[in-house]
Parts: structure tokens; C-alpha cells; sequence
């Protein structure tokens, strides 16, 4: 009896073991609004299909709206365990990422969909130098924003004088060159920024006006490819160790470059069709400089090249092949607007 007793609770145990053992339950924290098209149509179709290729084995939960801690923080929370994966920007921490900072500077992306998939490919040979405390799972970002103010904004000259919000810190650092003074918040406080007087100007892709609203407070906008905000998924090392190597190989294949397109794709198409809905808005103007004028706002960008390159030489590194690998990787994928 005690013998039989004994195996139908070893076969039980063995039953339930493998099922306990290999479940995983990762948090994934961001600070956009659960709304935002990046979760719905990014986030989580990703955690979905890291669900099915284990099995069920994995599960994601995702904290939205920076529920776990502020938006400039997601990468240290990342670092330190406060969340499993997080979504960083790594422009809200000036200077502590230079080698992604080359992927800021304007006039650089034609898309988002090509665009994140070759800056993941490009930025994999740099990132156990440069995020070495974490995985770095893929580079996202919108499709290329512009400027949107209060008043005309059509000329370099038009930003003078003006306070900005602006996207990351390469992007602080045009503002200055062009007369403005920077307002360093991350999207999330865009409003608030504006409709305090704080700021006269805002960085942003279209729809995102929309999300963050502020569509009401600025009804001016520079009708222009001007920059990428670079964004990216990154993982907690000590728990990518944890893992079982079939659940670790699970998460490296939604690391790819390929992942980084699906989870950028449908973001760049809602920000894209937000151009169109504030252009059949009468209520906003879009501002749409000539050849002439674009030439503009290129020459008034150059310096801050200049400046990346001696912030890389200065690190001890050689600007010209990190750059010139960057564009050499959009160019692969039909996403260099040079």
C-alpha cells in the first residue's frame, strides 16, 4: 500500500514539478500611456508570441504610464531589478550613451519601419561596451517627428528667443544652437509644460499630440522629417542568466532586428496618419519649408556632428566607422534621408 502511496505521489510530483520550475513571469515597465498604440499594437503582440513560442512557459506583464518609476529612470530600474524589461530613451540621461546618441542626430532617418531595424543591427556591435549592466533586446522609435509651437515655425530663426521641449539631449542641443532654450521634460509632462508657459514649442512625431494632448496648446507645426526619438528594449541581466536555455532562446529570437520593425511598424503608421488628421484640421497650420529653406535648418544642424564625433574621440574611440556604419545600415534598409 505505502509502496503504491509513495509512487502516486513521486509520479504527482513529477507531474507538477517540470510545470513549476519552468513558468516565468517577467514585468515589462514603459512610461507612455497604456493607450498608446506601441502597447497595443507592439508590446503586446511581442509578449504574446514569447507566450506561444515557449509553450505558455512565459509570461509578460506590462506596467504602463510610468507605474514603477519615472520615465528617465527605466533603464536603471531595468540595471537593478525594479522591472524585468523596460522601454528606455536613451536621450533623458544626457551624455551616458554617446555611441546611440549618433542615431539622434537630425536629418539622419527617412522611416521608422526600416529605420529601427537596421539601427538594432548597427547598435548590437556597441552594446555590451556601452549598456553593459543589461540585455539590450532592440532599438524602437516613431516615425520622424518635427516641431510644434504656438506660433510659425518654418525657419531656424522662427525657434530663437523660444522655449522648447525638446525630444532627447542631441535635440537640447540644437535648440541652443538655434537661439531657444531647451525645456528638458519627457513626454509625459509635454502638457503640462506647455500649458503652463513653460515651454512655447515641443518636440514630437504627429499622433503623439493626440496621445499626450497637446493638439490643443500648439496649432503651428514644421512640416519636416527632422529627427528620431531613439527608444529601446532592454533586460535585466541577472534574469536573462535565470532563465532555462530553451526560455533564454525563446527571448533572444524577439531581440532581432526583424522584431524591432513588427514592434515599431504599427506605431510608425498611427503617428504617420496623425500628419494627416492636423492637416484637415483647420484649426492648425502646417508650415512646409522650401529646398531652400530645408538647406536651413541642415546648415543650422551641422555643429552638432561636429560635437558627437569629439564626444567620441574624446572617449577614446573613432567616430567616423560607428557613424558611417549607422548610415551605412540605413542605406541597407532604404531608411537613410541623406
Amino acid at each position: 500500500m505505502y509502496t503504491r502511496l509513495f509512487a502516486a505521489a513521486a509520479l504527482a510530483m513529477g507531474m507538477a514539478q517540470p510545470a513549476s520550475a519552468a513558468e516565468v513571469e517577467l514585468s515589462l515597465a514603459h512610461w507612455v500611456p497604456g493607450s498608446h498604440p506601441l502597447q497595443a499594437l507592439g508590446m503586446e503582440p511581442w509578449a504574446e508570441s514569447i507566450k506561444e513560442a515557449s509553450d505558455g512557459r512565459i509570461e509578460i506583464t506590462i506596467y504602463p504610464a510610468q507605474q514603477l518609476g519615472a520615465a528617465a529612470d527605466h533603464y536603471d530600474m531595468t540595471r537593478d531589478g525594479i522591472t524585468d524589461i523596460g522601454f528606455i530613451n536613451p536621450g533623458y540621461q544626457p551624455g551616458r550613451f554617446p555611441i546611440m546618441a549618433a542615431a539622434e542626430l537630425p536629418f539622419l532617418f527617412a522611416n521608422a519601419k526600416g529605420g529601427v531595424r537596421a539601427l538594432t543591427e548597427w547598435y548590437k556591435e556597441y552594446a555590451e561596451e556601452e549598456m553593459s549592466d543589461v540585455y539590450f533586446c532592440m532599438a524602437l522609435s516613431h516615425d520622424p517627428g518635427t516641431m510644434h509651437g504656438k506660433s510659425r515655425i518654418l525657419v531656424p530663426e522662427d525657434v530663437s528667443g523660444k522655449n522648447v521641449r525638446p525630444a532627447n539631449a542631441t535635440e537640447a542641443r540644437f535648440v541652443n544652437l538655434l537661439g531657444g532654450a531647451s525645456v528638458q521634460v519627457p513626454a509625459p509632462e509635454m502638457r503640462d509644460a506647455l500649458s503652463k508657459g513653460t515651454a512655447d514649442i515641443t518636440q514630437s512625431p504627429w499622433e503623439s499630440l493626440y496621445i499626450f494632448g497637446a493638439d490643443s496648446l500648439v496649432k503651428h507645426h514644421l512640416d519636416m522629417e527632422l529627427y528620431a526619438s531613439i527608444n529601446a528594449f532592454v533586460i535585466n541581466k541577472d534574469k536573462m542568466a535565470s532563465l532555462a536555455p530553451e526560455d533564454r532562446q525563446v527571448i533572444e529570437d524577439h531581440c532581432t532586428p526583424e522584431w524591432a520593425e513588427k514592434m515599431s511598424a504599427g506605431w510608425a503608421d498611427v503617428e504617420a496618419a496623425g500628419r494627416d488628421k492636423i492637416a484637415a484640421d483647420p484649426e492648425h497650420t502646417l508650415h512646409k519649408p522650401n529646398a531652400e529653406q530645408i538647406q536651413l535648418w541642415k546648415d543650422a544642424a551641422a555643429p552638432l556632428t561636429e560635437e558627437w564625433e569629439q564626444t567620441i574621440s574624446d572617449a577614446g574611440m573613432d567616430p567616423e566607422p560607428i557613424l558611417e556604419g549607422l548610415i551605412e545600415a540605413l542605406k541597407k534598409y532604404d531608411s537613410f534621408a541623406g
